[in-house]
């Protein structure tokens, strides 16, 4: 998780997304790009119980950069989610919207809506194209597990050598609809391809009237690059309160993640994945689930996907719902 701050910031969507981006203008210090992707799948995907044409997360961002002096660099970013296949009912939803400034020594400070410092760490196994980390965008936006609301953050990184890195983040959002004031601290570290990484979200939410104290302890560690070779990664969650969105939040639970995925070098690769949200306080089990997964480069913007998802059960009698889709993904 080696972060070029800047980089990161204007190009990345997601950790091991082939992000591409195509420049439109660049004069004077100042740069304007236009990127995003289409997908399409047939399948039986997300909330549908019968075989249909589907996207995946198709979206458009615009960025742009401004070099402001002395070491410092500005950015701004815009990002829309795009459906374009039901008939132009909401085009364009909100994913980012933000204004950053970048140093090389003093880091990067960002306001608005954003991927979060708690991303940066529970993100490492949220890479293949048609399935993996749900439990991350269940309340995103108003506890920042995800894409952040309304977050100001700061993030820096200390290159101790060619192969040695410790990242900071820094997270805090206002009071918002039921939730008030929270923050978020994330500490990692990559060394000799190894990543490990400890991520803590504290703040107050309003159930039932009352105030209770809304907290995640996030571990994670992982190996490789994604798509090349051999790419392992791990995460794990205690929470209280954070798991789910206001009355429905679990009171005490936690979220388990693992991916294993081989890149074979001739633009094929192949995971497979598990996933568990677990009810501390009644042994429950809300949902796991288990994909195998393959994408191909068929061109340099053109990637293929295959993948089926296997529902391994619950204790909350929902019943087993299997998925899977077979699609293209098309980087703009």
């Amino acid at each position: 998780m080696k972060m070029k701050l800047l980089a990161i910031a204007v190009a990345a969507t997601g950790f091991g997304t082939n992000v591409l981006a195509a420049e439109v203008y660049n004069s004077q210090g100042s740069t304007l790009s236009i990127g995003g992707y289409v997908d399409v799948g047939v399948g039986e995907y997300g909330d549908s119980t019968e075989v249909e044409v589907h996207d995946v997360s198709p979206r458009l961002n615009i960025s742009g950069t401004q070099q402001a002096g002395n070491g410092v660099t500005v950015d701004a970013k815009g990002e829309w989610a795009i459906n374009f296949l039901d008939g132009g009912k909401e085009t364009f939803t909100t994913r980012l919207g933000y204004i950053g400034a970048t140093h090389e020594q003093a880091g990067r400070l960002v306001a608005g809506t954003q991927w979060a410092p708690y991303y940066d760490v529970g993100g490492v196994a949220d890479i293949p194209i048609a399935f993996a980390n749900d439990f991350l965008y269940s309340n995103q936006g108003n506890i920042g597990s995800a894409r952040a609301d309304k977050m100001l953050s700061y993030r820096n990184t200390l290159n101790i050598s060619n192969d040695v890195a410790l990242n900071l983040g820094l997270g805090w959002q206002g009071k918002h609809d039921i939730y008030d004031t929270r923050g978020q601290i994330a500490i990692s570290g990559e060394f000799m391809g190894f990543g490990l990484g400890y991520v803590y979200s504290d703040g107050d939410v309003g159930i039932g009237g009352v105030e209770e104290n809304s907290q995640s302890h996030l571990v994670s560690a992982n190996y490789g690059t994604y798509g090349e070779g051999v790419y392992a990664a791990v995460v794990y969650a205690s929470n209280e309160y954070f798991y789910g969105a206001g009355l429905s939040a679990l009171k005490d639970s936690s979220q388990y993640e693992g991916l294993l995925a081989y890149g074979l070098g001739n633009g094929l690769t192949l995971s497979v994945n598990y996933e568990a949200v677990e009810d501390d306080n009644t042994d429950k089990t809300q949902y796991s689930q288990s994909a195998i997964q393959a994408e191909y480069q068929l061109a340099p913007k053109l990637t293929g996907f295959a993948a089926f998802q296997f529902d391994l059960g619950n204790d909350i009698g929902d019943p087993e719902d299997d998925k899977w889709t077979i699609g293209a993904r098309y980087y703009l």
